[in-house]
C-alpha cells in the first residue's frame, strides 16, 4: 500500500457521506484522502438484485450533483444508485482509495493513528463516514432449527433459496419488501412482525416523501424523539419496487403472506412467537395517523385523498408456534446496530454505540462523524440530507486550519 504518513484530512468510507464530505472539503481548497474498504457505494452494492430506492429519485441530491433525470417521483434500482455514486466520486478532485480497510482508529499526539491494511497512517483530522448501521441485529438465533438461515444482506433473489416455505423475521422496509418478492415468486411466506409504522406511497401525484419534505418531519432532531432508543425504531413500511406502491401488513395479508408476532424462542425445528401481532398493527396505525395529521396541515395537500383516510379494520388469528420442518429458509431482517466501538479506540460513544457529537458533528478535536442516523437531524444519513452535515464538517475543518 502506497500511503503517506502525516496526512492532513482522512475520510473513512466512500458512501454518500464520505463522498459528500470530500466534495465540500475540495470546494474549500482542502485536500483529503478517502479510504474505502471495498468499492464506492459498497453498502448499496450489497442489496438484493431487485432493490430500488425507497425515497423518490429527486432525493439523489448530493452537493454539486442534484438529480438530473426525467422521473423525479420515481424509484431507480440498485445498480443505478451505484452508478450515481461512482459518477459523483469521479467528478471529485479528492483521492478515493478503494480496497483499503481502516481497522482501527486511536488518538496519537495532536492527531490520530489509523491502521490501514496493517500499516499505520497518521492524520491531523479524521472524518468517519462508515455508516451507523453496519452489524446485523439478530435477537434470536436459528442455528438449532436446522433450516438454512441467512441475513438480509446475504439475500439476492428467490431462486437462491432452497425449495419450501420461507420465514422472514422482521417487518420493517426490508422484511416487507422481501416477503412481497418471495410471495410474488410463488413461495409460501410467513412474516414475523414487530412494531413498524407505515405510509401510503403517494398522495395525489406526489410521493409521500415529497410531501413529508414540506413538513418539519426530516428536520426533527434526536432531542425530539421520545427516547434515545427510538433512534433504533423501524423505518416506515414502504417500497419503491415496480414503480412504487403501498406495502404494509394489510397489503401483505391480502397477498397471502401469513403474519405472526415477534419471535420469542427457537427449539429444534419449532419457533415460538409472541401473541402481539394485533398490538404491532395498532402501533403502526397510530404512527400512520400521526403522520396523516401532520400532512393535513399542508396548504396544498388534497384533503379528499383516499390515502389520508383511516385504514380498514385489521383482522387476524395469528399462531404462536410454528414447526419449520420442510421450510426452505429463514431470512432475518431485524435491523442493524453501530459497530464504531469495535474499531475506534476513543470514548466518544453513547450506550447504544452512536457517536456523541457537537453542533459541528465533532466528537473530539479533529474527529468528525457524518452520515449517522439522527446525527444532526432525521435526514442526516439520507442522500438528500447528508450534504448539510458534510458542509458543516468541511466548514469546521476550514475554521480550525
Amino acid at each position: 500500500m502506497d500511503v503517506t504518513d502525516g496526512m492532513d484530512v482522512v475520510v473513512i468510507g466512500a458512501g454518500q457521506a464520505g463522498l459528500a464530505v470530500a466534495h465540500e472539503l475540495a470546494a474549500l481548497d482542502i485536500d483529503s484522502v478517502v479510504f474505502e474498504r471495498a468499492a464506492v457505494g459498497h453498502s448499496w452494492r450489497n442489496r438484493w438484485d431487485s432493490f430500488t430506492l425507497v425515497t423518490p429519485n429527486w432525493t439523489l441530491n448530493l452537493p454539486g450533483q442534484p438529480y438530473a433525470g426525467t422521473d423525479p417521483e420515481g424509484h431507480i434500482g440498485r445498480d443505478e444508485i451505484v452508478d450515481y455514486l461512482e459518477r459523483y466520486a469521479a467528478s471529485s478532485p479528492a483521492t478515493v482509495r478503494e480496497g483499503l480497510a481502516v481497522t482501527s482508529l486511536a488518538a496519537a499526539g495532536n492527531g490520530y493513528r489509523l491502521t490501514v491494511e496493517g500499516e499505520d497512517v497518521l492524520a491531523r483530522t479524521v472524518v468517519v463516514c462508515t455508516g451507523s448501521f453496519r452489524v446485523p441485529h439478530r435477537p434470536v438465533e436459528f442455528g438449532s432449527t436446522r433450516v438454512p438461515a441467512l441475513d438480509a444482506t446475504e439475500y439476492r433473489n428467490p431462486d437462491q433459496l432452497p425449495q419450501g416455505p420461507v420465514l422472514v423475521v422482521g417487518s420493517g422496509q426490508t422484511g416487507c419488501q422481501l416477503a412481497e418478492e418471495l410471495s410474488l415468486a410463488g413461495r409460501e411466506v410467513v412474516l414475523s412482525c414487530g412494531r413498524a409504522p407505515w405510509l401510503p406511497r403517494r398522495i395525489g401525484d406526489l410521493d409521500i416523501v415529497t410531501w413529508l419534505a414540506r413538513t418539519p418531519f426530516f428536520d426533527l432532531t434526536l432531542a425530539d424523539l421520545p427516547s434515545p432508543l427510538a433512534r433504533l425504531g423501524a423505518n416506515p413500511q414502504i417500497t419503491g419496487a415496480k414503480g412504487g406502491h403501498d406495502l404494509h401488513y394489510r397489503t401483505l395479508q391480502a397477498l397471502g403472506v401469513r403474519l405472526v408476532g415477534r419471535v420469542l424462542a427457537t427449539r429444534d425445528t419449532r419457533v415460538t412467537f409472541a401473541d402481539d401481532l394485533l398490538a404491532s398493527v395498532a402501533f403502526g396505525d397510530a404512527r400512520a395517523a400521526e403522520l396523516r395529521d401532520l400532512l393535513r396541515r399542508l396548504p396544498d395537500i388534497p384533503l379528499d385523498a383516499q390515502e389520508l383516510a383511516d385504514p380498514a379494520p385489521f383482522r387476524a388469528d395469528p399462531v404462536t408456534e410454528l414447526d419449520l420442518s420442510g421450510f426452505g429458509a429463514v431470512i432475518t431482517t431485524s435491523g442493524f446496530r453501530p459497530d464504531y466501538s469495535t474499531w475506534v479506540d476513543l470514548p466518544v460513544f453513547d450506550e447504544l454505540g452512536f457517536p456523541i457529537t457537537d453542533n459541528e458533528c465533532a466528537a473530539a478535536p479533529g474527529l468528525y462523524f457524518c452520515g449517522v442516523h439522527f446525527l444532526q437531524r432525521r435526514s442526516s444519513s439520507l442522500m438528500f440530507g447528508v450534504g448539510r452535515d458534510a458542509t458543516t464538517v468541511a466548514a469546521s475543518i476550514a475554521r480550525l486550519r
